[in-house]
């Protein structure tokens, strides 16, 4: 097996006692990327000094260096600023843009070590829950390529699902590097906000809520990687105990797969001596996952309304809409949205007091055809456009931390994800509740 395809650990053991070099695993990831990409769309730009910055990492290691992501190739999420490579959000708009600097956790993972071989696909500003892009196209599921590997960082999962890199970043404002691993049978973290600092890099159309996101195939790598990203170092277990919610108290319709695996995760879970409660979650004013969308409507509205209006065929049609849509929002529905983000933050923090860690399905669907920003209808019942989004945005506006596990497919081989969150600052903890729980999970088909 190929360094490439196992833990990062142990790329990174053979590249310190030089059983393998920087150069070599960098040859590797750049000649993945050119046979695997094409089918997939997962990256937009190649780094053409990868090569160079792995021979920088050799040298630093014969100097005696210690790095503890040594040789580790990795991709960028086309949102997060890597110095002297374009950095575009999936826009026209950005389709010249350099990035002048290096994204401050760009910085940690080449101060560590790691190598970045280029860019990945992103949607429109990371504001879709597709990666479908007026730039770069359709970036496809490499489970199943007739698939959507799920946004906004379809990219950065496609290319680790697809073997081409072991580790790549995200970023997650409402779901984008929970969602994505989901449909893509992969693990992804969205950190306490703030653990891992953000930026220097674009403006967001909401403030506060976006993360940076180690997206892998272990959870053992999210925890190395979370060393360097968030300098988070690794804890001791602690008993498994953990309230289960199947609909996150959202009355959210399931796609009957999703709904008898989330059964199956619980049956397992108490058969392996996990302590499960029930979670009752009650949300004031039954307020939804996307009620805290007119804050992005009106963000984007704000930077982009102008130049939309002049030049409205530059923009996907989807976040134009959400453009036209801010434009034309009043103050009070926008105070209403930040209004249920508040709500959201002081709920879940209370739940989670009480609780410790809740588990739910990351999504209610598996993963829909790629040409499509999102399903028509999940559970039998029509869907609006963030019904797949239901269980995750909360999660941002409350500033807690939560991951989605891999935990078996449903009846057409689709995988799905469990979401375990938990209180702020305890991403350490939850990160070793995933690893005792991830053995449990893979018996899940």
């Amino acid at each position: 097996m190929s360094l490439l395809d196992g833990p990062i650990s142990a790329l990174v053991s053979a590249v310190q006692e030089v059983k393998a070099t920087p150069s070599e695993l960098t040859d590797e990831a750049l000649a993945r990327a050119e046979a695997r990409n094409p089918a997939i769309n997962a990256i937009c730009q190649m780094n053409p000094q990868a090569q160079a910055e792995a021979s920088r990492v050799a040298a630093r290691l014969q100097a005696g260096e210690t790095l503890p992501l040594a040789g580790v190739p990795v991709l960028i999420k086309d949102n997060i600023w890597v110095k002297g490579l374009h950095s575009t959000q999936g826009s026209k708009l950005f389709t010249d843009h350099i990035a002048p600097e290096d994204a401050e956790a760009v910085k940690r993972l080449r101060m560590a070590g790691a190598v970045i071989i280029g860019i990945a696909t992103c949607s429109e500003f990371a504001c879709k829950g597709a990666t479908v892009s007026p730039l770069y196209g359709i970036t496809r599921n490499p489970v199943n390529p007739s698939l959507t590997a799920g946004g906004s960082s379809g990219g950065s999962v496609a290319a680790v699902a697809a073997g081409i890199v072991p580790l790549a970043l995200g970023t997650d404002a409402g779901g984008s590097s929970r969602r994505p691993p989901a449909h893509t049978g992969l693990c992804g973290l969205k950190p306490t906000q703030d653990l891992i600092p953000y930026g220097p890099g674009f403006d967001e159309p909401v403030w506060g809520i976006s993360v940076i996101c180690p997206i892998a195939r272990r959870i053992e790598d999210v925890s190395l990687a979370m060393r360097v990203l968030g300098r988070l170092e690794p804890v001791s277990p602690t008993p498994l105990e953990i309230a289960v919610s199947e609909d996150f108290g959202t009355g959210q319709p399931m796609d009957p797969d999703v709904k008898a695996n989330f059964e199956a995760v619980i049956t397992a879970m108490k058969s392996a001596g996990v302590q499960v409660a029930q979670a009752q979650i009650i949300w004031p004013n039954d307020i939804k996952g996307h009620d805290i969308q007119p804050l992005q409507y009106a963000g984007l509205a704000q930077m982009y309304g102008d130049v939309w209006r002049k030049t409205p065929d530059l923009f996907d049609p989807a976040v134009a809409g959400q453009i036209e849509t801010g434009l034309s929002l009043s103050g009070v529905e926008v105070a209403a949205a930040h209004q249920a983000s508040h709500q959201m933050r002081q709920t879940l923090r209370a739940d989670l007091d009480r609780y410790g860690v809740i588990a739910t399905p990351t999504t209610p669907c598996a993963a829909w055809p790629a040409e499509m920003d999102a399903p028509t209808e999940i559970g039998g019942r029509p869907a609006q456009t963030r019904d797949h989004a239901a269980f995750t945005p909360q999660i941002n506006h409350a500033g807690v931390p939560a991951l989605s596990l891999p935990c078996g497919s449903d009846s057409q081989g689709r995988p799905l994800g469990l979401q375990l969150i938990s209180q702020a600052g305890r991403d350490a903890a939850l990160i070793a509740l995933a690893q005792q729980l991830e053995p449990i999970l893979k018996e899940i088909t």
